[in-house]
Parts: C-alpha cells; sequence; structure tokens
C-alpha cells in the first residue's frame, strides 16, 4: 500500500503549479486545438484513466507519476467543468452548487472508507480510487468556481486570484494554529487551489490579463513546474507542514 506524498510547502507549490497549466493546458486542447470541451474532456479523462491505471498500479509511490495525474485531472477538470457550464449552459453558479454537491459525496465516501486513518495512513487501492475521485471533483469545482469569481464579480482575474489567495493562507493558518483537522484543511487547501489555478490561468492567457496566449503561457508554465519538481527533489527542508501528521 502506499501513502501520500508529504504535505508540506514543497507540495503546495507544486499543487499551484500543477492547477494552473492544467488550466492553460485545457484551454489549449479545447480551444487553441479546436476539439470543443465535449471531445477535449474525453481525449484528457482517458489519458487520465491510463496515467491512474499506472499510479493504482503501482505497488509504491512514484512521485513522477502522481504529479502526472495531479496534472492530468487539472487539465480534465478544466475542460470538464467547460463543458458543464458553457456546452450545457448550466452556468458558472449552478454549476458549481452542482460540483460542490459531488465533491462533498465523494468526501463522506472517502470518510468512510478511511475512517480514523485518513491521510496518515497507507492507501489501499479503494482508498486510493476514492482519493483521485475528489481531486478530479475539486478539480472540476475549481475551475467552475474560479469562473465563476472571475467573470462573475467585479473582482476579474488578477483580483480574484488575490482573493482566492488569501483564503488559502487563512487555511494554513488554521491548519498551523488551531485545532481543526489538519484532513479537513488539506481538502479546504486543495479546493481553493484549484480556482486560484484557475484565474491565475486565465490571467497570464487572456487578453484582460497578460495575454500570452494559451500555447505559450503552457509552455512557460511547464517549464516552472519542471524547475520547481528539480528544486524539490535536491531541497529537503520542510517549511510549512499542512499534513495531518
Amino acid at each position: 500500500m502506499k501513502r501520500l506524498p508529504e504535505v508540506d510547502l514543497r507540495y503546495w507549490v507544486l499543487i499551484l503549479s500543477a492547477t494552473t497549466l492544467g488550466e492553460t493546458a485545457g484551454d489549449l486542447v479545447s480551444q487553441s486545438l479546436g476539439l470543443g470541451y465535449g471531445a477535449g474532456s474525453l481525449v484528457l479523462l482517458t489519458a487520465f484513466v491510463v496515467a491512474l491505471l499506472g499510479q493504482l498500479r503501482a505497488r509504491r509511490q512514484r512521485p513522477g507519476l502522481y504529479w502526472t495525474v495531479i496534472l492530468l485531472t487539472s487539465t480534465a477538470g478544466t475542460t470538464m467543468s467547460d463543458f458543464l457550464t458553457r456546452s450545457l449552459a448550466l452556468g458558472y453558479a449552478s454549476g458549481t452548487l452542482l460540483l460542490a454537491a459531488l465533491l462533498a459525496v465523494v468526501i463522506v465516501v472517502w470518510r468512510r472508507v478511511e475512517g480514523a486513518a485518513g491521510l496518515r495512513g497507507a492507501l489501499d487501492l479503494r482508498a486510493e480510487a476514492v482519493y483521485w475521485s475528489a481531486i478530479l471533483a475539486s478539480s472540476t469545482l475549481g475551475t467552475a468556481f474560479g469562473d465563476l469569481i472571475a467573470n462573475g464579480t467585479a473582482l476579474g482575474f488578477a483580483g480574484g486570484t488575490a482573493a482566492l489567495a488569501v483564503l488559502l493562507a487563512g487555511i494554513a493558518f488554521a491548519a498551523r494554529f488551531t485545532r481543526v483537522s489538519k484532513e479537513t484543511c488539506y481538502w479546504l487547501a486543495i479546493v481553493v487551489t484549484h480556482p486560484i489555478g484557475a484565474t491565475m490561468g486565465d490571467f497570464l492567457t487572456k487578453p484582460e490579463g497578460v495575454g500570452l496566449g494559451n500555447v505559450l503561457a503552457s509552455l512557460v508554465l511547464l517549464a516552472v513546474l519542471a524547475l520547481v519538481s528539480l528544486s524539490v527533489r535536491g531541497d529537503r527542508e520542510v517549511d510549512v507542514d499542512l499534513s495531518p501528521m
């Protein structure tokens, strides 16, 4: 059975990098390549399932494979959210509520499967499958919620990113200095990092922001993710711990 990677500051830097890249890469597949949200979702979900099967079959935790699945959940979540809110005309608010309810159900299942062990224990096949279902649901929710904040409020892309970053800092504070469950803080942080990635990705690609476009922004973010991964591999110091250890 496998355990999750150590959940520290380095982990969250990689999560934010992967979610931002997932937003731009999802738009690259669905918009720049012209596949559309439906076909793009099918392609990316297929890639996610293939990578997930490799992750589930692995007998020990392989960081490269773990982060590949994380990236694919974010990318597939982006196109799936856009398909729900735009192609099916569900809208950002209704889509956010629907996906939040779905995630809540998955988290309840996770708690029933894992019980008291939560994120601290080794994950069996069933628990890991539920974990990745929750990650995919949070990725899809994150894009819808990020779009709701950026497009449905006066905050815009930059303001939405800043507001969500403050919220994430509040969760980190709660995990560090209060009695709120570390596992609760983990899932709250996972939910918040995805809309941060969505708003930050849109800020980088859209004309209202930096205007890099989907291709250039994805290449830049891929390089950043690779550099962060290499620096993390060589850095053993733990700065902030949000794990329940």
